[in-house]
């Protein structure tokens, strides 16, 4: 059998103090402070809720930001006859003694020059920065069957890993040129601004949304928007000769090309050639800070809720000592008075308690009853009507 519950304590939430105490000349000064205090914790509660409430809708568009990739290009050679010293026998079983060479492209992202270190976050495979890569050689097919161009797709699973970078082998002595062909995997997706809207705008790439933004900055700058009904665009002499879709003013973005040569008959470079490409991808750092602002944590919560516990009881032991020091204060002014008077009030609520039991009001003084005036207070009516309204009620149940 479960024992009874025990109450719940009632939490203390008021963080005020009484009026009386505001008002007295002594305390003015820290009472105005303190106030001071209230409206500005009410102000950075609000400030802060609003600040959260902007980091979530800006957590919901996904941040992007603009990352330097740092591409590097290579290659090494493999039985030619400057490595062998001009006499080279070739074992076209295993391989060995054939002459080749391999064609290495490499690529990683640079680290934003102001990035604090707990901020890093883990590097991207170079694999998951383009959508499609195509390597073109320029050689006689004739002489090299084993094709001249090697391309790329993206594609997920298992079959397809992240790669750092991609290898190129060939046979031959001969030197050779390459075209590399990236494109890259912005996110948002970057397109080619084309047209009079590359002009009127003023750009060249840009994500769909992006474009729109541009356009609508447009209108707003030079005022093209209908004053009564907001919904019309009045276009100018520059935005007139546009179709109504934007959309047929975004292409697909031109590629990243790349040129390399490969002459077999020298040794190769000691350093990769290296070129730089700017690429949009998402800020993980900035939205990792963005969610850490938004989370409070466990600790901080606490600690926050114990001292506006903390507070609420300050102000509730304020109060309370209030109401001593007037009780005290009206009793050292005339102390038989005020017993004779706080005895009588005790007298009448405890009458008031009783009456509602089972002795139906017969606790009453009866020297008090005696007395017409007692008839003539103004609860003495609420009362009676309360009482005839319980009777007929009981009344009519029967």
């Amino acid at each position: 059998m479960e024992g009874p519950k025990a109450a719940k304590k009632r939490k203390i939430t008021d963080k005020t103090i009484p009026n009386v105490i505001l008002q007295n000349p002594d305390f003015a000064q820290d009472s105005q402070m303190y106030q001071d205090l209230l409206e500005m914790d009410r102000k950075l509660d609000w400030t802060m809720m609003r600040k959260r409430s902007e980091i979530q809708d800006a957590l919901a568009r996904n941040p992007s930001t603009t990352r330097t990739l740092r591409l590097f290009l290579s290659h090494t050679v493999s039985g030619q006859l400057w490595q062998g010293g001009g006499d080279i026998t070739a074992n076209f079983e295993t391989g060995d003694g054939i002459p080749a060479w391999q064609f290495k492209i490499e690529g990683r992202l640079l680290e934003p020059f102001n990035q604090r270190t707990r901020d890093k976050t883990p590097q991207r495979k170079f694999s998951t920065m383009i959508k499609r890569m195509i390597i073109e050689l320029d050689r006689d097919p004739s002489l090299y069957p084993d094709g001249n161009i090697v391309e790329w797709p993206r594609a997920p699973g298992h079959h397809n890993p992240v790669l750092d970078g991609f290898t190129v082998k060939r046979t031959g002595d001969v030197p050779t040129k390459f075209r590399v062909i990236l494109y890259l995997d912005h996110y948002p997706e970057q397109l080619k601004v084309v047209g009079e809207l590359s002009n009127i705008l003023g750009i060249k790439s840009e994500s769909r949304i992006g474009a729109i933004q541009a356009l609508w900055n447009y209108i707003k700058v030079n005022n093209l928007q209908d004053k009564t009904d907001r919904r019309m665009i009045r276009a100018d002499d520059r935005l007139r000769p546009l179709p109504e879709l934007v959309n047929r003013f975004l292409t697909q973005p031109d590629p990243i090309l790349l040129h390399y040569t490969i002459n077999p008959a020298i040794p190769p470079p000691e350093r990769p050639q290296a070129w730089d490409v700017e690429i949009k991808m998402e800020d993980l750092s900035l939205k990792n800070r963005m969610a850490a602002m938004v989370l409070q944590t466990k600790e901080s919560t606490q600690v926050l809720t114990k001292m506006d516990d903390e507070i609420a009881l300050l102000a509730q032991s304020l109060h309370n000592s209030h109401l001593k020091k007037t009780f005290l204060e009206s009793f050292a002014r005339d102390p038989a008075k005020f017993i004779q008077t706080w005895l009588e009030s005790q007298s009448r609520d405890l009458e008031t308690v009783l009456g509602s039991g089972p002795s139906e009001g017969m606790t009453v003084r009866q020297e008090e009853l005696k007395r017409s005036e007692f008839f003539r207070l103004p609860w003495v009516e609420e009362a009676v009507a309360i009482q005839e309204g319980m009777r007929l009620a009981a009344k009519g149940m029967q």
